[in-house]
């Protein structure tokens, strides 16, 4: 038996605890901060984006790379050994099924974080504690709320792909919030996707620019429309 066969660690059914991410220049998360969602949306095919989760703390924005948890619905074991495992900046990432039932995360977990400098949490799932959250600091997107509190008895795993909201995320993804919602870039294609958010942006302010001025040129959508056959 190989010297790595012999190192390879069984873990008990439904268990599963991976090695953190490689981190992102921090430049380019630092660039990808001033973002908007929607921007980066546009330009990976408008397609792409958490749906139902909503922003529980405000307008702020967040933007981090993810480590991943998904845990039994109610049940936050595996959170608090992620928390033990992010670093500053990161986002935790948390697949809770979308049960309701019981908060995943409270205003606890929140203390944590922000003595961490976490980037902030996304979560299929419920959280508490809400005047903790609405103080706005720490950005959380969740499902929903619930007084009631979680387990702490697993299973779990960490840094796997895990779905939220309909978004596939994977470890070590950038992720991006703002009030418009939540999306993933994967880790390899962000210095390739940021040249292209930049350009839209400019694109964009010139548009706004000829729409504030009355002087925008009807043939942007008469070609379109004429494409379709209809006689404009």
């Amino acid at each position: 038996m190989s010297g790595e066969k012999q190192n390879e660690v069984v873990w008990p059914a439904g268990y599963r605890i991976n090695p953190r991410h490689d981190d992102l220049p921090a430049d380019l998360l630092e660039a990808f901060g001033k973002i908007p969602v929607a921007v980066a949306g546009d330009c990976m095919g408008r397609s792409i984006g958490t749906m139902g989760l909503k922003s529980y703390h405000g307008n702020k924005i967040m933007c981090g790379q993810a480590v991943t948890v998904r845990v039994r619905p109610g049940d936050n074991l595996m959170v608090h050994k992620a928390l033990m495992m992010a670093q500053a900046g990161d986002v935790i990432v948390i697949d809770g099924g979308g049960d309701l039932t019981q908060a995943v995360i409270g205003g606890l977990i929140r203390t944590t974080a922000q003595t961490k400098k976490l980037g902030g949490f996304v979560i299929d799932g419920a959280i508490r504690d809400l005047a903790e959250w609405a103080e706005g600091d720490m950005p959380v997107f969740a499902r929903g709320h619930t007084h009631r509190g979680p387990s702490k008895e697993g299973p779990g795993e960490i840094n796997v792909a895990v779905a939220v909201g309909g978004l596939v995320v994977h470890p070590g993804d950038l992720i991006l919030g703002d009030l418009d919602g939540v999306i993933a870039i994967r880790a390899q294609d962000a210095a390739a996707l940021l040249p292209r958010t930049l350009a839209h942006l400019e694109r964009e302010a010139k548009i706004r620019e000829t729409n504030l001025k009355g002087i925008a040129d009807p043939e942007r959508f008469d070609a379109i429309l004429r494409a379709k056959g209809l006689p404009v």
